[in-house]
């Protein structure tokens, strides 16, 4: 759970509020119903909904969100797996009471600090990568797991070069993401005909 956590607190604190449960949901999904990790996933997806729709003018879904947000992560420890829950609880309470405040959202704070695409390692970029490719329009999510598995591939080789940086960049250059891209699928594309080509040779 420690990649997709991290990766969904960073997704969050960059403003993208609604993609940031994309990273949470498997996880949250295979989980058993009612357990507390359960619960916690529960109540952050919803928490994040509530300030998207607070923030996209949506009152009613946002009171209605923060009040269930806050009833699955009630029991919960104030600083449950790290994330600062005393702040998220306080911040839902006053957001059901006016979502006016979610035009200043609470930052998500987990292990003490505000995490940033920066302080994600190689696990949690990728999978922030495809949660962003998934959530966001314009990125052809195939492109961006091929190059999730190529980079992979570096990294177990131990030489996290051209995938690796391309994936890392897509996340976390944000002003050039599109264009970041449009390089990516270009080397996805010549990777996937070279190894085409040699597909079947042997057989």
């Amino acid at each position: 759970m420690d990649d997709s956590l991290r990766a969904g607190v960073a997704i969050y604190n960059a403003g993208a509020y609604r993609a940031a449960h994309g990273a949470w949901e498997a996880t949250w999904l295979s989980l058993d119903r009612g357990g507390d990790d359960e619960r916690f996933l529960h109540g952050l997806i919803q928490f994040t909904a509530a300030v998207h729709h607070a923030r996209d003018g949506n009152d009613s879904g946002a009171v209605g969100l923060a009040r269930s947000a806050r009833e699955y992560l009630d029991g919960l420890g104030d600083d449950y797996r790290g994330v600062d829950l005393a702040g998220v609880r306080t911040f839902l309470a006053r957001l059901e009471a006016d979502p006016a405040v979610a035009a200043d959202p609470l930052a998500l704070r987990l292990d003490g600090g505000v995490v940033t695409y920066d302080d994600l390692d190689f696990d949690a970029v990728a999978v922030a990568a495809e949660t962003l490719a998934e959530e966001l329009d314009g990125y052809d999510e195939d492109v961006v797991a091929d190059a999730v598995a190529y980079a992979r591939d570096e990294v177990a080789d131990g030489t996290q070069t051209q995938f690796t940086a391309m994936v890392f960049d897509f996340v976390r250059n944000e002003a050039q993401r599109g264009l970041v891209f449009q390089r990516l699928g270009e080397h996805v594309r010549r990777r996937r005909r070279r190894e085409d080509d040699v597909s079947g040779l042997f057989e």
